[in-house]
């Protein structure tokens, strides 16, 4: 059985392969990438695997991307930290997930149900599927005893900082979320958020102007009356992508 492995974290990506290697000699990696981009080539270029153990968010944006590309053609494992609505909605349409950190029970179960033909590439209609029922339209905030709704449409941006995560709202509210910016990201929809660094997402709503800095990154400036929390610098790994986003 050959396997793709889609990771952007390096560290995340070789403790897969040695968890693939120690317990599965069956499974051969035929190839480990990190990016929407470097997916994209190697599945138009090389034979298709048996299947894709793939991270939701990328390097370059989130496998929904590479979903809505080109046809998939494998059946597809999904390893990742991720809304557990979401969970659902993947292990009900034939699409496998494995919450991180990786469960080995869990891990031979999704590859016996590849091997098995149970589990199969997935179609665009169920993609489709997929990208709306992972969605969020909402964020509801704990605060002591009160719970506040914040409409995804509200918001500006999110980022990290000290191990939290914040979400800023185009009225200049901030809140503490529970979850990481990697457990976020796939539920967001790419045509209105991106994500320019490890500890940023912005809305495009929110976008003033583009400046270019030393090391061929970017500078975003944000409409007045929005507040900056954070730093709004385009990692240069991210600045195509970015620009191609905008450009849309």
């Amino acid at each position: 059985m050959k396997a793709l492995i889609v990771e952007d974290e390096p560290r995340a990506r070789s403790h897969m392969i040695k968890l693939l290697a120690e317990n599965f000699p069956e499974v051969e990696v035929a190839g480990a990438l990190g990016s929407v981009k470097d997916t994209l080539r190697w599945i138009e270029t090389q034979p298709a695997p048996d299947v894709i153990f793939m991270d939701v968010e990328l390097s370059d944006g989130n496998c929904f991307d590479i979903f809505t590309q080109i046809d998939v053609p494998a059946p597809v494992i999904m390893t990742t930290a991720y809304d557990q609505y979401a969970v659902q909605a993947f292990k009900v349409k034939a699409v496998d997930y494995l919450l991180k950190p990786i469960d080995l029970q869990e891990l031979q179960r999704a590859i016996a149900r590849v091997a098995s033909g149970e589990a199969v590439k997935p179609s665009s209609e169920l993609v489709r599927d997929l990208i709306r029922e992972a969605r969020k339209e909402k964020f509801l905030i704990r605060l002591n005893d009160r719970i506040v709704p914040v409409r995804t449409a509200d918001i500006a941006y999110f980022y990290s900082e000290d191990k939290n995560s914040y979400i800023v709202t185009l009225g200049g509210s901030s809140y503490v979320l529970d979850e990481s910016l990697d457990a976020l990201a796939g539920g967001l929809n790419p045509s209105e958020f991106f994500r320019i660094s490890r500890s940023c997402i912005i809305s495009e709503q929110v976008i003033d102007s583009i400046s270019k800095l030393m090391g061929g990154r970017l500078r975003v400036t944000l409409r007045p009356g929005i507040p900056a929390a954070t730093d709004f610098t385009v990692s240069r790994a991210r600045v195509e992508d970015f620009l191609n986003w905008l450009e849309r």
